[in-house]
């Protein structure tokens, strides 16, 4: 295989794996434990470092907060990644930063100009990974009652990124003079109102801020049912998808290649990357055994359930962890998290289901070996499902210096040996190097 893929770690500003033997101490709100590890994943020549957040201490799981807060285990305890964006990006030169942000959470002129200043401040490598959050209890601390249902949603989204996309080019890109003869800034015939009226907002514009490096930053998203896949085909240059197995991940890339045709995008604008959460070991025999000492943990079960309950919006304590799920479950929360990991008609259990998902939805496909067998792994799946790359998490999304080493210093050279990733960076903005293989 000669096609190079793209790297992404997938992470939150949230504690690590706080009382394990390899803690960093749980304690990282002065955000300089981020700072070390984002300038490890650009030693490594990651595209980029991905914030996930949440809105909402969840109570999904047996009605209450006790296991969230119990363990701080990536949904709560957090901190907001866009200021912590806005740090790394000082820190680093070359890493892509992307942050999550909720379309229910920001206003659209917030948003647009937040979104638009941190990619000035990084220099063109900033992305905005577009959720709608799915939780009632997100919507409560936003002056809402509930969600509105999942299509609408979806139907909010799409006028949203029109008027986003409005604001962010309602400068001209060279409306910015800085003549100093004529004492000119910028020329105002440059910069126009929008004046939108949809039918869910309203915004005259313009930004008053300048355009950024990329313009519009870099567009990140995950799409799951077949709403999510198509907006995520419609507007995203990188796409976050966990599937079910090889097969799983080249239905998936093949329908969003499909999807991105129709709305007249060339479908290699758009990476997608598969969700892994890879167990290392200087042997095979240690990283199984590492990998069947976690999963069968009682901490991680109820854990791993938890943290699924709190994405799905369904309370999955209620069920037997030795029977299969009863029924297929439906939400208004995100269901195609939900249908990937319920696995409906498969007559798994469901400590079988939270098992292979590896916690939290985290794995497309199992990896778990030397750093020279995963890296042999990760390139056999690729060929079979065409590209584009993965981003690489662990279970719930809290990690450690000893993961982060292991991944940067052994799996990232195996794949460099092999000609799978870049050794450096070849571009200065966060797209272009998205589109550089």
């Amino acid at each position: 295989m000669t096609k190079k893929f793209h790297l992404g770690w997938f992470t939150n500003f949230t504690p690590d794996p706080w009382n394990g033997p390899f803690s960093n101490g749980g304690s990282p709100w002065d955000g300089q434990f981020f700072v070390e590890f984002a300038r490890a994943l650009e030693r490594a020549c990651f595209d980029y470092i991905m914030l996930e957040d949440k809105v909402v201490i969840s109570e999904a799981y047996g009605g209450t907060s006790e296991v969230y807060l119990k363990h701080a285990m990536g949904m709560v305890p957090k901190g907001d990644p866009v200021p912590l964006a806005a740090m790394l990006a000082g820190a680093t030169s070359r890493l892509g930063i992307v942050a999550t942000m909720s379309t229910m959470a920001y206003p659209p002129f917030l948003l647009a100009r937040t979104a638009s200043t941190i990619d000035s401040l990084a220099g063109g490598r900033f992305g905005w990974n577009i959720v709608t959050s799915a939780e009632n209890a997100a919507a409560q601390n936003f002056g809402l009652d509930e969600l509105p249902p999942r299509e609408l949603r979806y139907d909010m989204a799409h006028e949203y990124m029109e008027l986003v996309y409005q604001l962010w080019r309602s400068w001209d890109p060279d409306a910015v003079v800085i003549d100093r003869e004529t004492a000119t800034y910028a020329d105002f015939e440059k910069v126009r109102t929008i004046d939108f009226v949809g039918r869910f907002f309203k915004c005259r514009g313009p930004l008053n801020t300048v355009p950024s490096p990329q313009i519009v930053p870099t567009l990140v998203q995950a799409g799951g049912s077949p709403k999510g896949r198509d907006f995520a085909a419609r507007h995203a240059d990188s796409i976050v998808a966990a599937a079910d197995g090889i097969e799983g991940m080249k239905e998936y890339r093949d329908d969003i290649r499909r999807r991105a045709i129709a709305h007249g995008r060339d479908p290699d604008d758009i990476k997608v990357l598969f969700m892994i959460a890879p167990v290392l070991g200087e042997t095979e025999f240690e990283a199984r055994d590492r990998y069947d000492r976690m999963v069968r943990d009682p901490h991680f079960i109820e854990q791993s359930l938890a943290f699924i309950s709190g994405i799905t919006d369904i309370d999955f304590k209620r069920f037997d962890l030795d029977q299969p799920l009863p029924e297929r479950l439906v939400t208004n929360g995100e269901q195609g998290s939900l249908d990937a990991f319920q696995q409906h008609g498969s007559g798994k259990t469901l400590r079988d289901l939270v098992i292979e998902a590896s916690g939290g939805l985290a794995a497309s496909i199992e990896l778990i070996g030397t750093p020279d067998q995963v890296a042999d792994q990760m390139a056999d799946a690729m060929e079979q499902v065409g590209g584009d790359g993965f981003l690489i998490t662990t279970p719930g999304q809290a990690v450690n210096r000893r993961t982060i080493a292991e991944v940067c210093d052994g799996l990232v050279p195996a794949l460099q040996r092999r000609g799978l990733v870049r050794t450096e960076y070849e571009h200065k903005l966060l797209r272009d190097n998205l589109r550089a293989f």
